[in-house]
């Protein structure tokens, strides 16, 4: 709708899961640095873990356009499966022919990361919303770290949830999993000054030209959001839709304030 009052080509705080939005603040970039790591070193089990709306689906996507070409990917952006139906999927997103049953699943599955191997490569299975996998379904992930050379993991396992994921994991029926996790780290919110940056980065992948904030601005876009980038999405959408209405493109408190009060 505002797009050609603004001269944007892409809406800028689409609240959608877009790598090219995907904005370094230093949790995040730390994040991606260690992912990366615990693939490359083939490392098992990695614990990427963040409250809702830090950009935990965003770094997952990102993240499949950083790896090297000889990595095999399978990403489960939602888990709601039963067990079987669980590895039916991880199967299916390397790109293997379905099967029937667990042991069959499994026999497949370990065959292909053995010929990744062979060839050079690496496999990595990514699992968001993984806090909402049942105890059985951890330990089957559990099952699947198993396999192995004897000299290296043949498949990384990255598990991606809100801070009760850590919670779930560090009770003791799920001690052996909880005991292979190599790599860690909690993704936080942006810090203060990070939101002007992470705000200015997104309008210039965006190809805004005319925008102006003022600074005092940005106080009050912290306050409201607490550097939570879906709600500093969900925020400055609204705020460019008012300056639409009221034809401004100079950006203050007021109209922060203003769409604060309609999004209560």
């Amino acid at each position: 709708m505002y797009f050609e009052f603004y001269g944007l080509k892409s809406s800028p705080f689409n609240i959608t899961c877009d790598p090219q939005f995907f904005y370094e603040s230093a949790s995040h970039k730390e994040a991606l640095s260690m992912l990366l790591y615990g693939i490359a070193e083939k490392k098992g089990i990695i614990l990427i873990t963040g409250e809702v709306g830090t950009g935990k689906t965003t770094l997952c996507k990102t993240l499949l356009t950083k790896i090297p070409f000889n990595v095999k990917t399978s990403l489960i952006l939602n888990p709601y499966f039963s067990d079987v139906q669980l590895l039916q999927a991880i199967a299916e997103d390397f790109g293997l022919a379905p099967a029937k049953s667990r042991l069959d699943i499994v026999k497949k599955l370990n065959a292909f990361l053995i010929e990744v191997a062979h060839t050079g490569g690496n496999a990595a299975l990514i699992i968001d919303e993984a806090q909402d996998l049942t105890s059985r379904q951890l330990e089957q992930i559990r099952l699947l770290s198993n396999l192995e050379t004897s000299q290296e993991k043949l498949l990384q396992i990255i598990l991606v949830g809100q801070p009760e994921l850590a919670d779930k994991l560090n009770k003791y029926n799920l001690r052996q999993i909880y005991q292979r996790i190599i790599v860690k780290h909690n993704l936080f919110p942006l810090k203060e000054e990070e939101v002007k940056e992470y705000v200015q980065y997104r309008l210039q992948k965006a190809g805004e030209t005319s925008i102006t904030i003022l600074p005092e601005s940005f106080k009050v876009i912290y306050e409201f959001s607490k550097g939570t980038p879906r709600l500093i999405n969900i925020l400055f959408d609204r705020a460019l839709l008012c300056g639409f209405v009221r034809e401004k493109k100079v950006f203050d408190e007021e109209i922060f304030r203003a769409c604060i009060e309609e999004l209560k």
